[in-house]
């Protein structure tokens, strides 16, 4: 996935009909969105990074957010011809709208398709009307079932969402509706197991003791029954929160965690690009207002790019590539660390962790076990070298 020349687009659209209490996306709550003014920046914004990133090709589009169902089709239309005016793109481009499930949304799929969208990604949340309640969303379970099905009219890749280990959700429970999902899925899957967020109504909520999440001995049983339930379906992770049958894996997320170069576009989108040999993060301003006129008046709305040391590049090659199901190349990271990806590494620690079983280590990758997938935030700092003998140079 981590081919040479080849980069992912992600267009970040702001705004939502309402914010969700776990929400800590830069998400806004906007009357009157001006879409001839938000689409004539996109343009802009486009031709800006094709001055510098000329020679790429184009191997996915996603448009996330926010809510970019609430995009006019004729938007995204103008952004992928202005796309494929600017780059090459692959043959088999995929391009990605993420969507709610609301009536009027769904009902639009098939505009969105005329306009060049080939799979969305349907934040249905939860298939009962209970749980969609508690997670603050707007659509009911019937409308969600119905979004599943104009999705599969229209398109023959697509996914959809649920949120899973809520608080007083019972294992029994979960196990019906992740059969239903599967039953429903046709190929694809994201299933998140519910966090709190700092600075959300939830981590308010939480504190005052309006609820709690279950255990963690608990969650992990949340998380083995999801296993178990969409493996035997066919339908089994390749990443840490993903499942797919064979072929039906989101190959613009795959550059996320194969640690490929993507360009981030919109208030706060983030990138990831390789500009004369060396690595470098993006971030375009978060305040949507700002970042429109700095594009107006400039053409662009990011921030410095900021150039990313060997460490940097390890430890997010590391972090990204140690959620996949297939683990991550040596290879891969001794190239993004610059020397030999053991000098990296604390070697009586990641013995340690071999010998509980939780991480696999052969000639060529390192890949954690389901025990380690649950343990992967702990891991990873516990592995690691406090510094690297490079330092941080970049």
């Amino acid at each position: 996935m981590n081919i040479k020349g080849q980069s992912g687009l992600y267009f970040h659209w702001p705004f939502c009909l309402s914010k969700c209490p776990y929400c800590d996306f830069n998400v806004h709550v906007q009357d009157g969105v001006d879409h001839e003014r938000w689409e004539a920046a996109y343009l802009r914004s486009l031709e800006n990074y094709a001055q510098m990133l000329e020679g790429r090709t184009i191997s996915s589009v996603f448009f996330g957010g926010g809510t970019p169902s609430l995009m006019r089709p004729e938007t995204v239309k103008a952004i992928l011809d202005k796309v494929h005016a600017l780059w090459p793109c692959v043959n088999d481009l995929e391009v990605t709208l993420e969507a709610n499930p609301t009536s009027v949304e769904a009902a639009k799929f098939a505009a969105f398709k005329d306009a060049g969208v080939n799979r969305v990604s349907i934040g249905v949340q939860a298939l009962n009307d209970k749980g969609l309640q508690f997670l603050g969303r707007k659509h009911s379970a019937e409308e969600a079932l119905r979004a599943i099905d104009i999705a599969g009219e229209n398109f023959e890749r697509f996914s959809f969402d649920l949120i899973y280990a809520r608080p007083d959700q019972a294992l029994e429970d979960w196990k019906k509706e992740l059969q239903s999902a599967a039953e429903l899925a046709k190929g694809h899957l994201s299933l998140y197991q519910l966090t709190i967020e700092r600075n959300t109504p939830f981590h308010y909520d939480e504190a005052q003791g309006l609820f709690s999440l279950p255990s963690e001995d608990l969650a992990a049983d949340f998380y083995d029954i999801t296993q178990d339930v969409l493996g035997a379906a066919g339908l089994s992770a390749y990443e840490i929160s993903n499942h797919a049958a064979p072929g039906h894996e989101s190959r613009h997320n795959l550059i996320y965690w194969h640690y490929g170069d993507y360009i981030g576009i919109g208030p706060g989108a983030h990138g990831r690009l390789t500009l004369d040999g060396k690595k470098f993060a993006t971030r375009e301003h978060t305040a949507p207002q700002r970042w429109l006129e700095m594009v107006e008046e400039g053409g662009r709305g990011a921030h410095p790019f900021q150039p990313l040391s060997h460490d940097d590049q390890f430890n997010e090659a590391l972090m990204m590539g140690l959620r996949l199901h297939e683990g991550v190349r040596l290879e891969h990271l001794s190239a993004q660390g610059g020397q030999d990806w053991q000098n990296y590494m604390d070697p009586e620690r990641l013995q340690i962790i071999q010998d509980q079983g939780w991480l696999c280590l052969n000639d060529e990758r390192m890949i954690l076990s389901r025990e380690g997938m649950l343990r992967l935030n702990a891991l990873i700092p516990y592995i690691l070298k406090a510094q690297s003998p490079a330092g941080k140079a970049a």
